[in-house]
């Protein structure tokens, strides 16, 4: 981590000097940026992750449509080489407010709304091939994780599974933290908060050697970091329990393969190895979970007909069954709808049945 932010520290510094070794010498100072257009996301078959493309744009200085955009990402670069050299962290609220209206006598507005500034983060980020935790910008905290884990957080020694009922809420900082001990044999990632509260309180981790990691929905870029850095530092294979419909579909593919929005990070926080454990169309029909399901609606169908189209599914002929099930028989389901067998069917045959059958979709 010190490397990165080391490195990111001297990026910021060299796109500082080369504005200003271009203004010495008359000429018209620019920053090239890789686009992030869907023209320019790319399927990659070896990685299996969705990566940014070769598409780039100039942002110029002398230039009337892009002046402002330009001031206000050196601003924003600014910033965080300053967070940088002071050691310290600020959330993307701080530093909108930090930089809003910084024109010295002058009432203009740098930036009018934090929509503005947020964008010129991710430039930041692929610009100079980096990640917005190494410019040491922070967001808020989502998911939450328990397991026979200890770690160090600036310098607190926390152990996962000594943390009561709330377990150990995830920072968007993961990659600062240190593994001390990891007691584990797989990582079990669940999209529903009520589905990883059932588990936890069943002592689920406990009883199957897993670390349970609870997404809230769609998971966050902490999540996912912490989902990578557990299956490639420690081997640990990686299950995504969400619902039977195609937005849960979705998250798996999310977590596995990345996503259009950070095409540019996703080498840095996919697990191509994850695979998912349900709940499937299928399982609504094996698991008698008939009359707990949901009738779906249009843009239900219109989802799940979206992700036919996507490569990392239409090559699979497990998730081409599902999502042609899903359209043809239109139901969804909840993993809540296990409670319909049981509050406690969900930890104590649900998923000890998967996991024995080994019954994944990749």
């Amino acid at each position: 981590m010190a490397d990165d932010v080391k490195k990111t520290s001297n990026k910021l510094a060299e796109m500082g000097e080369d504005v200003i070794k271009t203004l010495e010498k008359e000429g018209n100072p620019s920053i090239d940026i890789p686009l992030r257009t869907l023209s320019n996301v790319v399927f990659d078959k070896k990685t299996k992750q969705l990566m940014l493309g070769d598409k780039s744009a100039k942002r110029y200085f002398f230039n009337v449509a892009h002046s402002k955009k330009f001031m206000q990402t050196m601003m924003v670069g600014g910033f965080c080489k300053s967070l940088l050299d002071e050691g310290i962290h600020a959330s993307i609220r701080d530093m909108y407010y930090n930089l809003k209206r910084t024109l010295a006598d002058s009432n203009e507005n740098t930036f009018d709304e934090q929509g503005e500034s947020d964008p010129l983060i991710v430039d930041l980020e692929v610009a100079l091939d980096t990640l917005r935790e190494h410019l040491h910008l922070t967001t808020d905290r989502k998911g939450i994780v328990a397991g026979d884990v200890i770690i160090e957080d600036r310098g607190d020694e926390i152990n996962w599974g000594k943390l009561g009922s709330g377990g150990w809420s995830i920072p968007s900082t993961v990659d600062e933290i240190t593994f001390k001990s990891v007691k584990a044999e797989f990582v079990l990632v669940v999209e529903k908060n009520a589905g990883f509260e059932r588990l936890h309180e069943d002592k689920f981790w406990q009883k199957f050697k897993c670390i349970l990691i609870g997404t809230g929905g769609q998971p966050s870029r902490g999540t996912r970091l912490l989902i990578q850095r557990l299956n490639s530092e420690y081997k640990l294979p990686v299950y995504v329990f969400a619902d039977s419909d195609s937005y849960g579909f979705y998250i798996y593919s999310v977590i596995k393969s990345g996503s259009i929005s950070l095409a540019h990070v996703s080498d840095r926080i996919a697990t191509p190895e994850a695979r998912f454990i349900g709940l499937t169309v299928s399982d609504i029909y094996n698991y008698d979970l008939k009359k707990a399901i949901i009738k779906t609606r249009e843009v239900d169908i219109k989802r799940a007909k979206e992700l036919l189209q996507y490569e990392w599914f239409n090559k699979n002929p497990r998730w081409v069954k599902e999502l042609n099930l899903m359209i043809e028989k239109g139901v969804k389901a909840e993993i809540e709808a296990l409670s319909h067998r049981g509050l406690k069917f969900m930890s104590e045959e649900y998923l000890p049945d998967k996991l024995r059958k080994k019954d994944f979709i990749d």
